[in-house]
């Protein structure tokens, strides 16, 4: 398992110097990333690595916190990420943007962008109804259940209600380019979550 946590910047155009092609990236800022714990199957039950990322000022950060980190002598940092399978890494290396190479494929994981209370149709995709002869069915979702049975609504059905701000994987996604001195990734395609949102990145292995 190959992972680092960043933060999306926003997204981008790179030029081809012999072609001119144009391919549309995602910025991301990423590491570098201190490892704080590394989980086995012998001691945890499953193997794991443990990530931190944005270094903070000590009196953000509750006790326990402050605590876990000194205990593998890394400074304070704002968030911790676990990464599941084998690593390979040990606690007090850090994972750079070197992990990666340019054409490897990668896999990119955050939240998305949250858009709040919306109804069927745009939550779900539902059809409108019509809009002639005195129909009050606009934007409607419609029928949500029988009556006389079941008598109530089934768990599940799709209705309006809070959208977005949810944990997305984005696969197929191949690391464009690199940028060592910055700690750069320029992912090709397009990656969840909002400007600035902490996003984690993994091998597609």
């Amino acid at each position: 398992m190959k992972g680092i946590v960043g933060r999306k910047l926003g997204m981008t155009q790179v030029f081809d110097s012999e072609t001119g092609a144009m391919t549309a990236v995602t910025v991301i800022q990423a590491g570098p990333c201190p490892v704080v714990q590394v989980k086995t199957v012998d001691t945890d039950g499953y193997d794991a690595v443990q990530l931190a990322f944005g270094p903070v000022e000590e009196r953000k950060l509750a006790k326990g916190e402050i605590g876990h980190l000194a205990k593998a002598e890394v400074a304070p940092h704002r968030h911790l990420v676990e990464m599941r399978g084998p690593s390979g890494l040990s606690v007090g290396e850090t994972v750079t943007v070197e992990e990666f190479e340019p054409g490897e494929p990668v896999k990119v994981s955050g939240l998305s962008v949250g858009k709040g209370f919306q109804g069927t149709i745009k939550r779900h995709g539902f059809t409108r109804g019509p809009v002639t002869h005195g129909s009050h069915n606009v934007r409607g979702p419609g029928s949500i259940g029988a009556s006389a049975y079941p008598s109530r609504v089934f768990k599940g059905t799709r209705m309006a209600g809070r959208m977005g701000n949810a944990r997305v994987t984005q696969p197929g996604l191949v690391v464009h380019e690199i940028d060592t001195e910055r700690n750069l990734l320029l992912i090709r395609g397009s990656v969840p979550g909002p400007k600035r949102g902490i996003v984690e990145v993994r091998s597609a292995q």
